[in-house]
């Protein structure tokens, strides 16, 4: 199945049904009075996020969504039927704007929720509504309310727990498919990675999910490369591990250009704790990744963790720090959200 992020779809919620005009007509009643129903509401849309989907491939060709109308109200005070709803099943992560205004109508983040994005009309009134001590036999009923029409553009941002950035060739994808399920295409060149995968790590009887992005290279802000469009992907993680090549000639140099690309992107990933590893240290001696190691922490002011994800050395202390992130984040945001009661 291919890989898309972002879709624009036409969404159109129903009409209401039209109000009756009838009036009551029964033998030896000389004077039966109006009965004409209600028309019935429009049906509404709704977007809501179901299991099982990854990618927004499908609306690539369904682009065209529309709840059904209201049922014209009919004599004998009967109302018209609403019509049918029409629900937009997105997968967990899609976000919602508005295309004219770019406002942003739902973030949906977490299975099973539900969001109307449009509300049908309502069904007109039957002239029954219309009688009153001076008007008798009203002649005149109410047309169903239209229903609304819009534009959307869906973005899917992935949901992981962690993100992997790096350089082409940084070894990103060797490493989520040494320490997970996930089977990632590695080669020898670069932008073998061109869209975003998810692999599930488990460590110390856990479970962590990371988020594999296509590398970056220096003016992917500026549409260098593959761009910097896949960030999004990893704005919802609470932590980004940075692979740096151990083996580029100037370590720092590669750091700087990552790092200055998530700046120039911002959207909170500027802030976003990260844990820099130093990669493919099975291809270099121990004075090697020394020398590389402190020039690397000089330019980024972390602690620098050296790794090998070919050979595994180094791998399970990287995990364990990106899992003492995120715990240490989820326990944050569970303090945030408890709500104080006397």
């Amino acid at each position: 199945m291919k890989f898309l992020d972002q879709a624009k779809i036409y969404i159109q919620s129903g009409h209401g049904g039209n109000g009756c005009i009838s009036f009551r007509r029964e033998a030896f009643v000389e004077f039966g009075g109006p009965n004409g129903g209600d028309g019935g509401k429009g049906g509404d849309v709704w977007a809501e996020t179901v299991d099982g989907l990854n990618t927004l491939i499908d609306f690539r060709y369904q682009q065209h969504h529309k709840a059904k109308r209201g049922v014209n109200g009919m004599g004998k005070d009967r109302t018209g039927a609403g019509g049918e709803d029409k629900v937009i099943r997105v997968p967990v992560g899609t976000e919602i704007y508005d295309m004219e205004t770019d406002e942003l109508i739902a973030d949906m983040t977490r299975l099973g929720q539900r969001v109307l994005i449009a509300e049908g009309g309502n069904g007109g009134w039957g002239n029954a509504r219309f009688k009153t001590s001076t008007n008798r036999a009203p002649r005149q009923a109410n047309p169903g309310q239209p229903g609304i029409e819009r534009t959307l553009i869906l973005r899917l941002k992935l949901i992981a727990d962690s993100g992997l950035v790096g350089l082409p060739n940084a070894g990103k994808s060797t490493f989520l498919a040494a320490t997970s399920n996930a089977t990632p295409k590695i080669a020898d060149y670069p932008f073998t990675t061109l869209h975003p995968g998810l692999g599930v790590i488990g460590i110390d009887g856990a479970e962590i999910v990371m988020a594999d992005i296509p590398g970056l290279i220096e003016g992917a802000s500026e549409g260098a490369g593959l761009g910097d469009r896949f960030l999004g992907h990893i704005e919802r993680c609470a932590v980004n591990l940075h692979l740096v090549d151990g083996t580029a000639e100037d370590v720092a140099a590669d750091y700087a250009i990552i790092r200055g690309e998530l700046d120039a992107y911002a959207n909170g990933l500027e802030e976003k704790p990260v844990i820099v590893g130093l990669n493919k240290i099975d291809a270099l001696t121990d004075d090697e990744i020394a020398e590389k190691r402190a020039a690397l922490e000089a330019e980024s002011g972390f602690p620098v963790m050296a790794l090998s994800g070919a050979t595994g050395k180094g791998v399970q202390d990287v995990l364990r720090a990106v899992r003492a992130e995120v715990v240490a984040l989820n326990a944050a945001s569970e303090e945030e959200d408890e709500v104080w009661t006397p």
